[in-house]
C-alpha cells in the first residue's frame, strides 16, 4: 500500500480542507458541460455544514428504513429515490412492497431534512469548485449504507474493491458523503481511502463529516472492510448532465 497518511481524523474538527489533484482524463469520454464539468479536481473535508444532532436525525431515518430489510451479508443499501432496500441476497421496491404504510415508517420532516442537507452539500460542493450549484444536479445511486462485519453473501456486499465513480456509474461528476457514526467508537475499520500512486489518504468518518471528490480516476478509492460494530452513511451524487438528473425523494 505504500505510504498512509491521514486527511482528517475523527478527532479534527475541520471548517474546510481541500486538496487539489490534476483532473483525470475520464471527463473527456463524456458530454462537457460548461461552468460544471471539473476543471478543478480535488478532495474535500468539512465538519461544518451538518451538524452532529442532524446526522443523528438522518441516522434515524436510515435505521427505520433497514430495519424493513436489511442484506444477509455485510452491507444493506436503502435508497430513497428509487425505493430500493436490500432484502436478503436480493432488493426490493420499499414503495412497492410497503404501500401506504410507508407514512407509518417516514414522515415530511424526514424528506424535508433529507432535501436541505442535500442542498446544503450541493452548495458548498459548488463552491469549493468554482461552478453554479445550479448547473448540478443529483443523480443516482444516491443511497444510505449500513455496513457491518458480517461476511459477504453476494457481489453486493463487497463494497471494499477499489473503484473509480466515473467509470462504475457515468452519470457522476461530483461524489459525497455524509457520515452518520463514529470511527473507533460505533465501528472499526471501515476507513474511507483515497488511492494515489505515492501513498494512500485516509479518512476518518464522523458523524456530520462531509467528504466530497470529483467522481473521475484521480480518486480511485475503496472503504476499508468493517471489523466490528456498524457504519452508516449516506452517498450522495452529482452530474453535470441535466438527462441524468434525479428528483429529491417524496412521502407519498
Amino acid at each position: 500500500d505504500g505510504v498512509t497518511e491521514v486527511l482528517a481524523r475523527r478527532s479534527d474538527n475541520l471548517r474546510d480542507k481541500f486538496v487539489e489533484v490534476p483532473c483525470s482524463e475520464d471527463y473527456d469520454s463524456h458530454r462537457r458541460f460548461e461552468g460544471c464539468t471539473p476543471r478543478k479536481c480535488g478532495r474535500g473535508v468539512t465538519d461544518a455544514v451538518i451538524t452532529r444532532e442532524e446526522a443523528e436525525r438522518i441516522r434515524r431515518i436510515a435505521e427505520r428504513g433497514l430495519s424493513l430489510g436489511g442484506s444477509d451479508g455485510g452491507a444493506s443499501i436503502l435508497d430513497l429515490h428509487s425505493g430500493a432496500l436490500s432484502l436478503g441476497k436480493h432488493f426490493v421496491n420499499l414503495y412497492r412492497y410497503f404501500g401506504d404504510k410507508i407514512q407509518d415508517i417516514f414522515t415530511e420532516e424526514d424528506f424535508a431534512l433529507y432535501r436541505d442537507v442535500r442542498q446544503r452539500i450541493q452548495q458548498r460542493i459548488a463552491q469549493v469548485f468554482g461552478i453554479s450549484s445550479s448547473a448540478m444536479y443529483l443523480t443516482k445511486p444516491t443511497f444510505f449504507s449500513r455496513m457491518n462485519s458480517t461476511e459477504a453473501k453476494t457481489t453486493h456486499d463487497e463494497y471494499w474493491h477499489p473503484h473509480v465513480d466515473k467509470v462504475t456509474y457515468g452519470s457522476f461528476d461530483y461524489t459525497s458523503l455524509l457520515y452518520l457514526s463514529d470511527y473507533s467508537e460505533d465501528f472499526g475499520g471501515g476507513q474511507f481511502v483515497f488511492m494515489d500512486s505515492d501513498s494512500n489518504k485516509t479518512v476518518e468518518p464522523r458523524a456530520g463529516r462531509v467528504s466530497f471528490f470529483t467522481s473521475g480516476s484521480e480518486n480511485l478509492h475503496r472503504v476499508e472492510k468493517v471489523q466490528w460494530g456498524t457504519r452508516f452513511a449516506i452517498t450522495i451524487s452529482f452530474t453535470c448532465n441535466p438527462e441524468h438528473g434525479i428528483g429529491d425523494p417524496v412521502l407519498g
